[in-house]
């Protein structure tokens, strides 16, 4: 396992809700105050959106400009705009409707009623990434020759699947497999609905830091699978790995299968 992985233990589901919304806060002030405005991909699922309600409940996320905060998604369902399955609604729902963010900088991914099909949602949110990426590279001195095709992400919120799936990127299926894109569409999922949008583990792994978080007992095999450096195609959760920092976020349940030698930090 990389020396920049982290896994951190929280005694229950609530308080590892309420100390990831703790750290969101604090580590989006702290790109703010280098950089002016912060970057953050959120994930649905119950621990990514009980995160994000401690994030509106905390006093402290009254520091944050949240006008300067640009919101991305790793995966959505390709539902109708209404369905209280997309993951942007309940994100919306949970912290977005209630802190003063730039409608412009939300960027979610096309509802089944708004485009012709799912490839289209596909294009249309690559081609978002690729624009925010243009705006950044000319706004950039020390930019790279060429811009790249998706901006960057200081902070990359991924749920995990009892069978370690991460966004919509299953195992075994073509999604987890996609190279050379920044968005895929996934058909036939094994977890309803069956259509989805997702990144693609190569712009996942452009994140700065990326937060796997879990909770339950469900979960304890795939994370445990996930940390003992398993092949992602079988694994997804084990091929996701930060620029700079992993953080596995996990309460005491689904932690019950990791080898003691992580524990310690032996690796």
């Amino acid at each position: 396992m990389s020396s920049n992985v982290r896994i951190t233990l929280h005694p229950s589901f609530e308080v590892l809700a309420a100390t990831t919304a703790a750290r969101l806060i604090t580590r989006l002030l702290d790109v703010q105050s280098e950089r002016g405005e912060a970057t953050v991909v959120l994930t649905g699922g119950s621990v990514g959106i009980a995160t994000l309600r401690e994030v509106a409940k905390s006093p402290a996320h009254l520091a944050v400009d949240w006008g300067k905060v640009n919101f991305w998604f790793g995966d959505d369902r390709f539902v109708p705009a209404g369905s209280a399955d997309r993951n942007c609604l309940q994100a919306a729902e949970a912290l977005l409707d209630h802190v003063p963010v730039d409608p412009s900088r939300v960027h979610t991914m096309a509802a089944s009623d708004t485009v012709d099909g799912l490839e289209e949602a596909v294009a249309q949110y690559a081609a978002e990434l690729a624009a925010a990426a243009q705006t950044e590279w000319e706004n950039d001195d020390a930019s790279p020759a060429q811009a790249p095709a998706f901006p960057r992400f200081d902070v990359l919120l991924l749920g995990l699947g009892p069978d370690a799936h991460i966004a919509s990127l299953f195992p075994e299926m073509a999604g987890i497999r996609t190279k050379g894109v920044s968005v895929v569409g996934v058909r036939n999922s094994p977890k309803p609905p069956p259509l989805r949008v997702s990144l693609t583990l190569e712009v996942i792994n452009s994140a700065q830091e990326i937060w796997l978080v879990a909770a339950g007992a469900d979960k304890a095999a795939a994370v445990g699978l996930g940390l003992a450096g398993a092949n992602a195609v079988q694994v997804p959760a084990s091929g996701a790995r930060g620029i700079n920092k992993t953080m596995w976020l996990l309460d005491q349940t689904a932690a019950a299968k990791v080898p003691g030698a992580l524990m310690r930090g032996e690796h």
